[in-house]
């Protein structure tokens, strides 16, 4: 009778433990799955920058390279006509 008591104790408490255990890994994945979601979000948003910036980059480049091109261009003219 002892050896049942004792085993329906330890059932009882195993089976609270595992109910606690079952919450707080609900709760330790929701935690991690937020935290993902947002260094998903943060480098999205790096990667955005980085994109638009180089594209800005490019630009510049390009209009100093058209400068480059248009004197030395001018410089080839005035030694031509020399």
């Amino acid at each position: 009778m002892r050896k049942i008591i004792a085993l329906l104790a330890v059932t009882t408490i195993g089976m609270a433990c595992k109910e606690e255990t079952q919450e707080k890994l609900k709760e330790a994945s929701a935690a991690v799955s937020t935290d993902v979601k947002e260094s998903i979000d943060s480098v999205k948003t790096k990667a955005e920058n980085a994109i638009d910036s180089s594209k800005v980059g490019a630009k510049e480049l390009l209009v100093k390279g058209a400068e480059k091109v248009e004197q030395e261009a001018k410089k080839i003219k005035e030694s031509a006509k020399e």
